[in-house]
């Protein structure tokens, strides 16, 4: 028994490398545009470029870990929380009675303050465009009604399960809807809590983020969790309205790693009901992996395929009771730079354990809508504008209006007055688009030249003009 365990350790710690060199450190997704496959269906090309004209997306983690202020779901895995995932968990070193408490946690979740119309009339106000929402995490908790797993808020465990809202999932996704937000289902392929993924829910063992058993030599047990895999997102897909996009998380279940769940038959299916579905088979490099999501980072250049940089708000994907967040002012200056790139930002932020949203979150998020307000024809329905960025500019192009947008982004405290200088630019004149003040402009070597007013005060910390040839 011994040597079997030591032989599974040994093949989790080489899959485990192999993740790392594909770009994933402590959780994090790299991206892998060279890999791309571009979509031959011409509804789902079609989906994709709607997918592109987003620009913002609220992201939620919602589950059992808000309970506890913990890192999602990771802590459950032996091998993740030596390494990074239980810096937060300091009342026990003892893995089995952590692993036990977690999955006690169902008895915890009792979210009577959730107000799903809150959250969407703010995400709508705020000025973002889709949703994204777990669904489930790697930990296995439902947040939707599923009749394969009795893990789940409308089990008899939940406390919340008596509550009209306890099916979060249709909750939540009729809330959005009923704002016009298009919703995006978050789903983990691994599942931490199902027995043929993790014998005895991970107890007495030491886990790590692959299965607990050799599958290959295992192919019964496999096959079966690859048909309850299946049958769950079958079941959103059925079960839960129109969702624009399956967001498909757990990146070492896949076939180069051995842990082939049959990912295009389960899409052939859903699509069948839902055709115009999007898949985002996170690092998968396959025809499922429909959208690239560097996660936590922003690539240096422009990436020409469909792409959504996941970022947190605050430090982390969960809600923790000590959370700080970054400023608004950053955040407006992130969201430039990416949609200068090309891409998305889904921006996650986490409710309160009781339901409610951060205030300071909410507070973010209102100053973002306030910017959007007045810049945003430089934002939604945008494609690069070359140079893309360059020194404290970037530059946008929108697709519908045919405009061309240059965004200056400034540093804290930092005004506009003077000669101004825009670089790898021709045109005549630009236009201040929350005042819609003209000036006209110098060619210059590498660029062009404007002078503002000594008395010019920037109306924000990402002032937008609009170019004029």
């Amino acid at each position: 028994m011994k040597k079997y365990i030591l032989l599974l350790l040994v093949i989790s710690a080489v899959i485990f490398n192999v993740s790392a060199q594909d770009g994933i450190v402590n959780g994090v997704h790299g991206y892998t545009p060279k890999s791309y496959v571009h979509p031959t269906d011409s509804v789902i090309k079609e989906r994709l470029e709607w997918f592109r004209d987003q620009k913002l997306a609220l992201m939620m983690h919602f589950g059992l870990y808000s309970v506890a202020g913990i890192r999602e779901s990771w802590p459950l895995s032996d091998e993740d929380g030596v390494k990074w995932s239980r810096s937060d968990v300091d009342w026990t070193k003892d893995n089995e009675v952590f692993k036990k408490w977690y999955q006690e946690l169902i008895t915890k979740f009792d979210p009577v303050r959730l107000n799903p119309d809150v959250w969407a009339k703010e995400a709508a106000e705020s000025g973002f465009k889709y949703f994204i929402f777990t669904t489930k995490h790697h930990d296995g908790f439902c947040l939707f009604d599923s009749k394969y797993s009795n893990y789940k808020t409308t089990s008899p465990e939940c406390p919340f399960s008596d509550d009209p809202r306890a099916d979060i999932v249709k909750t939540v996704f009729d809330a959005f809807r009923a704002k016009e937000i298009p919703v995006v289902a978050y789903f983990s392929k691994p599942d931490w809590h199902h027995n043929d993924y993790w014998e005895n829910y991970g107890l007495g063992y030491k886990t790590t983020r692959m299965p607990s058993y050799n599958v290959e030599k295992n192919p019964e047990r496999w096959n079966r969790f690859q048909e309850y895999t299946r049958n769950q997102i079958l079941e959103i897909i059925k079960n839960y309205g129109r969702i624009e996009a399956i967001w498909l998380d757990g990146g070492q279940v896949q076939r180069r790693y051995g842990l082939d769940i049959k990912i295009e038959e389960i899409i052939a299916e859903a699509r069948k009901i839902q055709p115009w579905l999007i898949s985002v088979d996170r690092t998968a490099r396959g025809q499922c992996e429909n959208i690239i999501t560097p996660e936590q980072t922003v690539p240096k250049t422009p990436i020409a395929v469909p792409w959504e940089s996941c970022v947190t708000m605050g430090k982390y994907w969960s809600y923790h009771y000590n959370e700080t967040y970054k400023s608004s002012d950053d955040l407006i200056r992130l969201l430039v730079d990416i949609v200068a790139k090309g891409g998305n930002l889904a921006l996650n932020i986490t409710p309160q354990p009781d339901g409610r949203l951060p205030r300071p979150a909410v507070e973010r998020m209102r100053k973002m809508g306030e910017w959007l307000k007045v810049n945003g024809n430089a934002i939604y329905s945008t494609r690069p504008l070359s140079p893309y960025r360059k020194d404290d500019w970037a530059y946008t192009r929108n697709r519908v209006t045919g405009e061309h947008f240059a965004i200056r982004l400034l540093k804290d405290g930092e005004n506009l007055e003077g000669k101004q200088f825009i670089p790898d630019i021709k045109a005549s004149k630009v236009v201040q688009l929350a005042t819609g003040k003209v000036f006209k402009l110098t060619k210059v070597d590498g660029g062009v030249t404007f002078e503002l007013p000594a008395d010019f005060k920037p109306s924000s910390v990402a002032e937008v003009f609009k170019l004029e040839y």
